[in-house]
């Protein structure tokens, strides 16, 4: 969803579910589902009908990566972890515990690091791309 917001904020006109869905190739009923997270918390917004689509509805440096894990509904950062939990094994008691807590610990750090970079942060590097590279303002979207 980054890659399709930072588009979005490029660009003059409303995205339609349909395209959203050929950029990230997916189905549109998926974006749809997604993007109903960010509408709700605020970031986007659509409009039905000829000429609707999906439109950016947020200042972008107030909206940080995390923020956007949490609007699409993205509860777990790892989908690692103890795949059974024998109470009665020590070794397994030990292993787990160590696990957990590196666990822990990087979730931690990678929160704070989501945390600290904002939807603008990534919009000027976007930017910047593009310049280097020689594109359009607001980038190549066939890509």
């Amino acid at each position: 969803m980054l890659h399709v917001l930072l588009h979005m904020a490029r660009h003059d006109a409303p995205f339609t579910s349909e395209q959203i869905a050929t950029m990230l190739g997916t189905n549109p009923v998926v974006v749809r589902r997604t993007m109903a997270g960010l509408r709700e918390a605020g970031y986007v917004r659509s409009e039905k009908g000829h000429g609707g689509g999906w439109t950016i509805a947020c200042d972008l440096a107030q909206v940080t990566l995390l923020d956007i894990h949490h609007a699409v509904g993205g509860p777990h950062l790892f989908a690692i972890g103890n795949g059974s939990d024998n109470p009665e094994c020590a070794v397994e008691r030990v292993v787990n515990a160590a696990l957990d807590d590196a666990l822990r610990q990087a979730e931690a750090l990678l929160i704070a690091r989501l945390g600290s970079i904002a939807l603008a942060d990534l919009a000027r590097q976007f930017d910047a791309e593009c310049v280097a590279k020689g594109w359009p303002a607001h980038g190549p979207l066939g890509h």
